[in-house]
């Protein structure tokens, strides 16, 4: 199995949205994403409570049966839908993907 897993910090306003409401606006359009591409099998969205300096804001957990099955949902259109919002709302980016 394949484990992808990101985090965002997100700018305090951003495409016309506050901080609180882009994190929103990303939190449905990644979980909507479920049943839509096949080879997600997998995926979950967690809002950090912690506040402190080094956390992030958000954080997506998604699984895939292999490294090819990412790659397709790497490229995805409805993915790039979701890259697009993430990336006009989002300051810093960090990512782990690994095979268990």
């Amino acid at each position: 199995m394949i484990k992808h897993i990101v985090f965002w910090r997100f700018a305090e306003s951003a495409d016309g949205h506050t901080r609180e409401e882009n994190i929103n606006r990303v939190t449905m359009s990644l979980l909507a994403l479920k049943g839509t591409i096949p080879e997600l099998l997998e995926i979950e969205v967690g809002r950090d409570f912690n506040g402190s300096a080094a956390a992030f804001d958000l954080s997506l957990y998604t699984v895939f049966a292999s490294k090819k099955d990412l790659e397709t949902y790497q490229v995805h259109p409805e993915h790039e839908k979701v890259k697009a919002l993430v990336g006009a709302v989002t300051t810093d980016r960090g990512v782990v993907d690994y095979e268990n």
